[in-house]
């Protein structure tokens, strides 16, 4: 099976309707990578079949749960899962940032070269990040521990938005130590196709 037809399969078995076009494009953000990865270190995977489920996948099974016209990508590193959001939906606006000089000048050369209109790349430490910007999903893929998480980008997260943290295992014990605060909405076993791991969507109400 090509790398083309294992996304399209995949993206059937998550119940996507992502056009051909789209489909295409996430192929080429892919192959960037792989381009990339020769010089910069953007992921330890080396396997384009396993990227395409790890990576591509594996960012698209958060969609059917999250609806959003502004999006911040907290520790974004090769753009996952900001980058294959924003090319599914193209009206969304998407913020990427990362601290990794290397790893953000990939992401704007992505999006210069895929033409991802929709997408705005930041080089800075959260912590630090001075924006009065304020978004209605404030995302993060293996960035932290959920209390660090809430604690560093809450502060982007609109009135009544949402903070989504993407987990492997079913986080309890870092659910246990977040603020009384903030509140769990929902924990969601995600089923990534072609990927032998468990993944978790963590939906918190800041």
């Amino acid at each position: 099976m090509s790398p083309a037809q294992q996304l399209a399969a995949g993206i059937d078995r998550l119940s996507l309707s992502i056009s051909p076009d789209a489909q295409a494009r996430l192929l080429a953000y892919l192959d960037l990578i792989v381009k990339w990865n020769r010089v910069h270190n953007l992921t330890a995977i080396r396997d384009v079949k396993s990227m395409v489920s790890a990576h591509l996948l594996d960012s698209l099974a958060v969609a059917p749960h999250l609806v959003a016209e502004t999006i911040l990508d907290v520790g974004s590193g090769g753009g996952l899962p900001g980058i294959p959001l924003a090319m599914i939906w193209p009206r969304t606006s998407v913020t990427l940032i990362d601290s990794n000089q290397k790893k953000t000048s990939f992401l704007q050369q992505a999006k210069i070269e895929l033409a991802i209109d929709n997408l705005t790349v930041v080089c800075d430490r959260v912590e630090a990040w001075k924006s009065d910007a304020r978004y209605d999903l404030v995302i993060s893929r293996a960035f932290s521990e959920l209390a660090e998480f809430v604690k560093v980008a809450q502060r982007f997260c609109k009135s009544g938005g949402t903070l989504a943290a993407m987990k492997g295992l079913q986080p309890d014990a870092e659910i246990k130590m977040l603020p009384t605060s903030c509140k769990v909405r929902k924990v969601i076993a995600l089923n990534v196709p072609d990927l032998n791991a468990e993944r978790h969507l963590v939906l918190i109400d800041p």
